[in-house]
């Protein structure tokens, strides 16, 4: 049986999803969503809720990898922040990820080239 591969490069904005199927590559984008209304509106000097929205922005982004994830066997997270380790964490706290084989890797920026041949050459 050919175990399901995805790997995942990614900041805390925007993440490039490259799974390896039928020895095809096929990409795939994700990216962080901000509501326009949500950035036309001036909650004033309310610091804490400006927070508090931006981390539920950031948890719906991360939410959109889980679902990518949980239908692959092998995870490679790579990127140039701390995004990877943040997904990684969220995933420990889910029962179901722990038979999921996942890993991270530090990365600079890559063209769409890079990542294509980074994941190839990890999965081999």
């Amino acid at each position: 049986m050919v175990k399901k591969q995805i790997g995942i490069w990614m900041d805390h904005s925007f993440a490039f999803i490259i799974t390896l199927e039928n020895n095809k590559v096929v990409e795939n984008i994700v990216e962080l969503e901000i509501p326009q209304l949500e950035t036309d509106y001036d909650s004033g000097n309310n610091e804490k809720l400006k927070n508090n929205k931006s981390q539920q922005f950031q948890v719906n982004y991360y939410k959109k990898l889980i679902d990518w994830i949980k239908n692959y066997q092998e995870v490679i997270l790579f990127g140039p922040t701390d995004a990877k380790k943040e997904l990684l964490n969220m995933l420990k706290d889910e029962h179901f990820f722990k038979n999921i084989h996942i890993e991270i890797q530090d990365s600079d920026k890559m063209t769409s080239m890079q990542m294509h041949d980074f994941v190839t050459a990890y999965f081999k």
